[in-house]
């Protein structure tokens, strides 16, 4: 079994979030607007700044960077 460590001093993180079965609404109108609102919501209460984001029909990869002593990015993802 793996033997994992984080470091917990506001690095920079990497996530892949999948759709359910890859179903690929990710780049509908309605739904990026909505993600875009959601993703503006979860920044002003707990911030954090955006490296990167790649919006696919499917999925999304993003690069975030948390504040320094903060790794908390389920809070955000969640």
């Amino acid at each position: 079994m793996s033997n994992y460590r984080r470091a917990y001093n506001g690095n920079t993180w990497f996530f892949t979030v999948v759709t359910g079965h890859r179903r690929p609404f990710l780049c509908d109108g309605r739904l990026r607007a909505l993600l875009r609102q959601t993703v503006r919501s979860a920044k002003d209460r707990w911030p954090f700044q955006i490296d990167a984001w790649v919006l696919l029909p499917g999925h999304m990869h993003c690069i975030r960077t948390l504040p320094k002593g903060d790794a908390d990015f389920s809070k955000r993802w969640g």
